[in-house]
């Protein structure tokens, strides 16, 4: 036996045990240096919060530190920006016909319609007659039209450019296949109070049906009702325009970017919009869409909240995206008004963009690049 030990002894030198106990020293001082860079990530991406009472919020793992910080940070944000500081006050671009690339040269034709306010019954009866001269698309040398009726009501009498207005009614006429001068002979009718007449403004979008993909606008016609005279069936014919954009309300979203875990936070904290006294009780929902070179990446929506004037959603999705991409993305966020008791009742009330591109970035954008792992709240103005 102390031969055997003896041999064991003998078989690493000094040298060779010195080099054995560096090697081993390197290793945990590297292990230990990783150590403290994982620390240093979590302290930086989860600092320790101030509740509203004033303690700091309790960790409890990735989970309850990533919800103590929404809870907290977006609530502030929410109550910080109140709902009567409007978008318009905080300087947000107004300038509708930068919001769809639409070339003036491939609008042309015209729409030929009637409208009538029925007084005994207090009903608005549109109809839709026929168009001409429609431009046909490049791609398949024919257009398959209809139109897009909307009933708009302003919630000021005197309406402007920038006055908010509420989506009252919205009807589709039937597709008139391969013809660039339908026939359309659709009629339409609601109940409307005498009063609010004057208030109402009819937009006729005219589009060519796309099985495969988004229809294509061909062009717009208005028709205002407060400087007509419906009391009698009243038909014109109009020229189309190139289609604008109607503001129908304003959105409280706050961004937050964070690179070093490549995740972006979008943040939808208040929808401010015209509510309509004839219409029951709706609820509001915000669907968030990120694409990325006309590549849609990831969708997500927030719950379902009672529609008022202004509705608080103060809730937070979490986008995962590569560094790269972030440089050239854009965010859409859909603004959708549904009835609690009828399953299939989504409309559209309108959408908000904010993006980063190769020609120019959004305000909000600059300001959520400039500010890492803060977030950054702006109102926008919602548009359909």
């Amino acid at each position: 036996m102390v031969f055997m030990a003896l041999s064991l002894r003998l078989l690493f030198s000094e040298q060779v045990e010195y080099s054995i106990l560096a090697i081993s020293a390197v290793v945990f001082l590297v292990a230990l240096g990783f150590l403290i860079w994982q620390i240093y990530r979590y302290c930086t991406q989860f600092p320790v919060l101030q509740r509203a009472d004033g303690l700091p919020a309790k960790r409890g793992g990735f989970q309850n530190g990533k919800q103590a910080m929404n809870e907290v940070q977006y609530e502030e944000l929410s109550h910080r920006l109140s709902p009567g500081t409007s978008c318009t006050n905080l300087g947000s671009n107004l300038d509708l016909a930068s919001l769809e690339d639409l070339e003036e040269e491939n609008i042309h034709g015209s729409l030929r319609f009637s409208l009538f306010y029925d007084q005994l019954q207090s009903k608005l009866v549109v109809t839709v007659l026929d168009a001409q001269d429609l431009a046909v698309r490049d791609f398949s040398h024919s257009v398959d039209p209809f139109v897009w009726v909307r009933l708009m009501w302003a919630e000021r009498e005197n309406k402007d450019q920038n006055s908010m207005q509420c989506l009252l009614h919205e009807w589709q006429t039937r597709i008139v296949k391969k013809s660039c001068s339908p026939v359309f002979g659709d009629q339409f009718s609601c109940t409307l109070a005498e009063d609010e007449v004057s208030r109402v403004t009819v937009r006729f979008e005219v589009r060519d049906f796309d099985k495969y993909s988004r229809h294509g606008v061909l062009g717009e016609a208005r028709a205002s009702l407060n400087t007509l005279k419906i009391s009698y069936p009243l038909e014109l014919r109009q020229d189309l325009q190139v289609p604008r954009k109607d503001i129908v309300g304003e959105a409280l979203l706050s961004l937050k970017y964070m690179p070093t875990s490549q995740r972006l936070e979008v943040g939808v904290l208040k929808i401010h919009t015209v509510c309509h006294h004839n219409k029951t009780e709706r609820a509001l929902y915000a669907r968030t869409i990120v694409t990325c070179n006309q590549s849609r990446l990831r969708h997500q929506r927030t719950t379902q909240k009672k529609r008022r004037e202004v509705t608080v959603f103060n809730e937070v999705m979490t986008f995962v995206l590569p560094d790269q991409q972030i440089k050239e993305c854009s965010i859409e966020v859909s603004v959708y008004e549904i009835q609690p008791s009828r399953k299939s009742s989504k409309n559209l009330i309108g959408h908000i963009q904010v993006k980063k591109n190769k020609t120019g970035e959004n305000e909000h954008w600059k300001q959520m690049m400039q500010s890492l792992r803060q977030p950054v709240a702006n109102w926008h103005l919602i548009y359909i």
